[in-house]
């Protein structure tokens, strides 16, 4: 999990999306131009919520979110999407 410092605000996390598929199950390669694009992720940081509204995931959490949720942004060669609570659709 990355160390990052950035502090999203109010109900907004920051998810570092997991690797895309490299591989086919038969094991053919996958070119970049077709991967798609991991719903899955790690939360890295967290806001602090709105007035009663507490957020209810945190860091280290595994989630999953829709394929166009949040804005992608890279930090220190890194690639993370940061979104709003209601984008994340299940902690696994």
């Amino acid at each position: 999990m990355s160390q990052v410092n950035i502090k999203p605000l109010a109900d907004r996390v920051l998810v570092e999306p997991a690797a895309a598929e490299e591989k086919t199950a038969s094991g053919l390669y996958i070119p970049d131009t077709a991967k798609e694009k991991p719903q899955k992720g790690t939360v890295v940081a967290v806001g602090s919520g709105k007035k009663d509204e507490p957020l209810t995931v945190k860091v280290g959490d595994t989630v999953l979110y829709g394929k166009y949720a949040g804005t992608e942004l890279s930090v220190d060669g890194k690639d993370f999407l940061i979104m709003r609570e209601a984008d994340i659709f299940a902690v696994l």
